[in-house]
């Protein structure tokens, strides 16, 4: 099977021009676990698409070790301060990738890490707020090789 150079082209930046769109945590693809996930954290609470920044490459040369920063709104004030930040990546066998516990004293609510993504998917993102709001983002990775094992 031989492809043209103009068709492969194209392709690729279909997929990098699909890549580069926020997903609502509504409209990303989920599984049980997940949606078991978002239960737990949200305890009949909604979250609002906003407040929060994301910053991922949209495309991951190796799925290993993907470097994540999230930085959400918030003064870190006694009376309000972001008390926890969670991430889920919706297509990974484990999808709870990890929950960071925040408190008034921190000078900014911010968090840097490195993920693994088993395959290119949605990464959600929930801050959850002193008041008892929750703030959401989430995002779209693609992934050149998988970081996770089945």
């Amino acid at each position: 099977m031989t492809f043209a150079r103009r068709t492969l082209i194209q392709g690729a930046a279909g997929v990098a021009a699909l890549t580069l769109f926020r997903i609502p945590v509504v409209s990303a693809e989920t599984t049980a676990e997940v949606e078991a996930a978002l239960a737990g954290i949200l305890d009949g609470r909604s979250a609002i698409e906003e407040g929060i920044t994301l910053e991922v490459p949209r495309l991951a040369e190796n799925g290993a070790q993907v470097p994540l920063t999230i930085r959400a709104d918030s003064p870190m004030t006694e009376d309000d301060h972001v008390t926890a930040i969670h991430i889920i990546a919706t297509q990974n066998p484990a999808p709870g990738i990890g929950t960071f516990r925040l408190t008034p004293r921190l000078a900014r609510a911010e968090v840097f890490t490195r993920i693994r993504v088993a395959e290119a998917q949605d990464v959600l993102v929930l801050a959850e707020l002193s008041d008892g709001r929750v703030l959401q983002s989430a995002t779209r990775i693609a992934v050149s090789i998988g970081g996770c094992a089945t």
